[in-house]
């Protein structure tokens, strides 16, 4: 779920840096129609255009980010599941490690999987996949975590799962969450980390937040949005929303998130629930900053996002 905020938000506050202001100020200026975008995406015909238009308005940033952090970044398949590697040029090619990504976009369009995966790269040596997932309308629930788990089997075969992350900002942090959920399930071992970035376990209660921000997608709640990828599946069910199930067992989690966010309720909740469940969960919540804004703004709040959770991913994942 992309970043679209509305002209209803208030002036940006002066705690955060000019460089953050000065961005989000500017996104505000130019505003959008998420509405108009969602309903274009039921269409066919429409829906490949709108898909390429997000991938070439994310090309300068994935550039720009790449050549800053030294990444190469190549396609290929997982399992039969369309990926991308995404390699530090200078990493070791005997590392073991690996990082496994989903990427956000309100499971309709891709709208991170090389911001987001380009700097984790960079900054950890560690290689990733980012998983090209299936998406709504055309493939609901449970196919994108069809094809998460496919990648994570594939992963295990190949390296035991302490040397395993997994990780995803926005719909990419639903999935994730969602992920855990079906990896307990299958009775297949954890990962060693995993990252929850503005994400959400519960697709069947609007939160708090979305009562007092403009929503993501215009007029729409978050349950709303991702009304095509729940489709006839049963809100509540743990699969779903593992808020609703049991989260014990679980790894250790950092869960991210900003006051501006609209779901930053969602991701406090899931936070509660999963610290409720003994899970060592770690939540960061960023001043002032706009929802998964270090998937697409360069500034010194974005910088930190990113540092801090390239450390989370370091310190769990065994060299």
């Amino acid at each position: 779920m992309g970043a679209s905020p509305g002209s209803e938000m208030p002036p940006f506050a002066p705690t955060v840096s000019e460089e953050a202001r000065a961005a989000m100020t500017q996104m505000l200026k130019i505003g959008s129609a998420p509405e108009m975008t969602a309903k274009l995406m039921r269409n066919a015909i429409t829906r490949k255009a709108v898909r390429a238009a997000a991938a070439n308005h994310l090309k300068p940033m994935n550039k720009s980010r790449a050549k800053r952090f030294d990444v190469e970044v190549s396609k290929g398949t997982v399992a039969g599941v369309p990926v991308k590697f995404v390699r530090h040029r200078g990493s070791d090619a005997a590392d073991k490690r690996l990082l496994i990504n989903f990427h956000g976009g309100g499971f309709m369009v891709d709208s991170g999987s090389e911001t987001e995966t380009i700097p984790i790269a960079g900054l950890t040596g560690i290689p990733i996949v980012t998983v090209m997932y299936r998406m709504a309308p055309e493939h609901p629930f449970p196919a994108a975590v069809d094809d998460a788990l496919a990648v994570y089997r594939d992963a295990l075969g190949q390296r035991p799962p302490a040397l395993i992350g997994i990780y995803g900002t926005s719909a990419g942090a639903v999935l994730t969450a969602q992920l855990l959920a079906r990896i307990k399930a299958e009775g297949l071992p954890m990962p060693a980390a995993a990252g929850v970035f503005s994400g959400s376990g519960d697709l069947a209660l609007v939160s708090d937040c979305e009562a007092f921000l403009p929503s993501i997608m215009g007029s729409r709640s978050a349950p709303d949005t991702l009304a095509d990828y729940s489709a006839g599946t049963e809100r509540t069910a743990p699969l779903l929303s593992p808020i609703y199930g049991d989260l014990s067992g679980l790894p250790p989690t950092m869960l991210m998130t900003s006051t501006r966010d609209q779901l930053l309720s969602q991701t406090v909740r899931l936070h509660l629930a999963l610290r409720k469940a003994g899970v060592a969960a770690d939540l960061m919540v960023y001043e002032g900053m706009l929802h998964a804004f270090w998937a697409y703004m360069e500034c010194p709040e974005t910088d930190d996002a990113l540092a801090a959770q390239a450390d989370f991913f370091s310190h769990h994942l065994a060299s």
